[in-house]
């Protein structure tokens, strides 16, 4: 592969469920894939069940950690969340839009990536409420292994 295209599953990050990388380069774009807040053990960050069994999901520390994973996958490839241009959020639940909202604005700011976000029937596991994917603006000659 040539320093312009580079696919890259990240190491000490929660393996994708699905024969995909967690982010690809294209030229001086990165795009990151669906991002969750999976930890690298499976368990889910703002997911926690009590002795009874009974859920308790918070929008909250799962936007902060999702946000934090791509954050980290970028760097990978020596970019950050700086370098992001836009980014896709899928919420489960509109209601958790003003959480979601509430810890992206202490990322984000109007100089930052355009935005969507859409209300999605299910994610891949039944304690998410969450996931985004991003595209970054990373040109080639500021990274230093071209990768």
């Amino acid at each position: 592969m040539d320093n312009t295209t580079a696919s890259r599953v990240v190491p000490g990050k929660a393996p994708p469920r699905g024969r995909f990388p967690h982010i690809k380069r294209a030229g001086d774009f990165l795009y990151v894939s669906g991002t969750s807040s999976r930890r690298p053990d499976g368990s889910f960050e703002g997911a926690e069940a009590d002795a009874m069994g009974a859920t308790n999901l918070d929008i909250r520390v799962q936007t902060r950690a999702v946000l934090n994973n791509i954050r980290d996958v970028l760097a990978s490839m020596g970019a950050g969340l700086a370098h992001v241009v836009e980014i896709c959020t899928y919420l489960v639940n509109m209601n958790d839009f003003g959480g979601y909202n509430e810890v992206y604005a202490e990322y984000f700011d109007f100089d930052g990536p355009t935005r969507t976000t859409v209300a999605v029937h299910q994610l891949p596991h039944p304690h998410l409420l969450i996931e985004i994917k991003a595209v970054a603006y990373h040109p080639v000659s500021l990274h230093k292994d071209g990768a």
